[in-house]
């Protein structure tokens, strides 16, 4: 069972409850039994819409704006006493945000830390730990998110390995989903480090990560992991499966804002090495002020800190975290997942000429929906002229997510009630079709 999976999850059906497509009436009777409802008054929602991009950036909340306002009056008053004397002081604001989202990712306290962004993250991380003599290969997929080989790859470079043979990918069978026991299947005594996602950005699959973990090893390896796809909306238990390390980022389901510094877990076995990327704000904290040129590593994943923590950049996620401790993030599983499942429902009763690219069991399920066509660039553009906020995904997917913090059941009803008379209409022919740019 992945460490995010609960038995609650692999028996969800993505029909209504009472085996029925899904109605207006259920979607409103649903949204007034939600005990997360309330949630949604603590983000700024930009009126006149429907944001179901919540996988990409999530909103503002009021506690994240506060947040930042605080850290902005501390800079006026205190000025460069802010590091020692602010409450909570600046010196430990990294530890102290991973102590926060310790319980989200399943972890002790130390072994937690924010700071640096995802890529950098997974740059230091898989440069200390790739050895090649424990194994030279380095296990991927190829429907991961870009920057993860990008910087895999660079490693690899550094190592004095030909990234087109060090770099073992495995292949999707259907374009959407990866075949875990392909994965397991790929790990063998070659392989030295396996690093998968979560979630899959694009189709929404969540992967087993104990299985994967356990796979890698048995057979000797290391297993990392990128969570930006679920941190925030499904639960993990990283120390329990015995992760050795994963990194993601805080603007997506966490709602920490663009730009927002990243996170990364250490298990606590590998305390005391040292960082491939070494900075002094990685150094141990009693010392650092010693300002030796000898580096010695924090005994915690604060090591892989390297340079100054952002303070006003990482404040929002001091007030976000507010939000997602008072919902508890089990709830906010639980609600994602009938989101989601009521989605999906609603695409197969209502939508023909388009198919759920997501697994449909929740157990294998993040917190977004792909739903394909042949046109989704252009009906993602009618949609954001309708005021609803998704996003297109390369080749063929809308992306729909369903945040649990500030979406409800008659949002996802009337998201679809869009889609249809979209394509009903054909009115996404009015739109150009796709040129280039970032996607």
């Amino acid at each position: 069972m992945d460490d995010s999976r609960d038995d609650a999850d692999a028996d969800a059906s993505p029909e209504s409850s009472a085996g029925r497509p899904p109605t207006l009436t259920e979607a409103r009777e649903r949204d007034a039994d939600d005990p997360l409802a309330t949630l949604r008054e603590r983000f700024f929602v930009p009126d006149g819409e429907l944001y179901m991009d919540g996988n990409s950036l999530g909103l503002c909340a009021a506690d994240a704006a506060a947040a930042l306002e605080e850290a902005v009056e501390q800079w006026q008053t205190l000025a460069i006493r802010g590091w020692t004397d602010a409450d909570p002081d600046w010196f430990t604001y990294g530890e102290r945000l991973g102590d926060r989202l310790a319980g989200l990712v399943g972890a002790d306290p130390a072994e937690v830390v924010v700071g640096n962004s995802t890529t950098v993250n997974i740059h230091t991380l898989v440069g200390t730990f790739y050895d090649p003599d424990r194994g030279a290969e380095i296990l991927v997929n190829d429907l991961d998110f870009p920057t993860d080989h990008y910087a895999i790859r660079a490693q690899l470079r550094q190592a004095g390995r030909d990234p087109e043979e060090a770099l073992r990918v495995v292949e999707s069978r259907d374009g959407r989903t990866v075949d875990e026991d392909d994965i397991v299947a790929a790990i063998d005594d070659d392989v030295g480090m396996v690093f998968m996602p979560s979630v899959l950005y694009r189709s929404g699959q969540l992967l087993d990560v104990e299985r994967i973990t356990e796979a890698a090893h048995d057979a000797g390896a290391l297993a990392g992991f990128d969570l930006a796809h679920s941190v925030g909306v499904v639960p993990h238990r990283l120390s329990d499966v015995g992760v050795d390390f994963a990194v993601w980022c805080h603007y997506k389901y966490l709602n920490a804002g663009p730009g927002a510094p990243a996170g990364l877990y250490v298990n606590e076995r590998h305390f005391g090495v040292t960082p491939a990327l070494a900075g002094w704000w990685g150094h141990e904290k009693e010392t650092q002020f010693e300002m030796r040129h000898t580096y010695t590593p924090a005994p915690s994943a604060g090591a892989f800190q390297i340079g100054t923590p952002p303070i006003l950049a990482a404040a929002p996620l001091d007030g976000a975290l507010n939000v997602t401790e008072d919902a508890g993030i089990e709830a906010l599983r639980e609600k994602s997942v009938a989101l989601t499942d009521f989605l999906v429902a609603l695409v197969d009763d209502r939508l023909p000429d388009c198919e759920v690219g997501t697994p449909r069991e929740a157990a294998r399920r993040g917190g977004h929906v792909a739903v394909e066509h042949p046109e989704a660039y252009r009906i993602s553009e009618a949609l954001k002229a309708r005021g609803v906020v998704v996003d297109f995904r390369t080749p063929n997917v809308v992306r729909v997510c369903p945040s649990p913090y500030y979406v409800g059941f008659e949002d996802v009803y009337r998201v679809v009630e869009h889609l249809e008379a979209i394509l009903d209409d054909r009115e996404y022919e009015r739109f150009e079709t796709r040129g280039g740019g970032v996607t």
